[in-house]
């Protein structure tokens, strides 16, 4: 499964409970949506460290990384980049 897919999975089945791809769109709002709030993004932030083998700083858990599954995705591709 492609990355963005790995993390639209986890999204779907931690903080909305179902298995349907259409319950969030990649573009749509996880916190100002209130799909996750602090403790979820902290639960996805694990998931990216496990799952990517990246490392998250404080300075980066800032909610415009957080926006949607797609800056997420896109996020993660910086990361493993460096």
């Amino acid at each position: 499964m492609e990355r963005r897919g790995q993390i639209k999975q986890f999204v779907l089945q931690n903080f909305l409970f179902s298995d349907n791809e259409s319950a969030i769109g990649d573009e749509d709002p996880l916190i100002r949506g209130g799909v996750v709030d602090s403790i979820g993004i902290h639960e996805l932030i694990v998931f990216l460290e496990r799952n990517f083998q990246i490392s998250v700083s404080p300075e980066e858990m800032t909610p415009a990384i957080f926006d949607s599954i797609r800056s997420v995705d896109e996020f993660v591709t910086r990361k493993l980049a460096i």
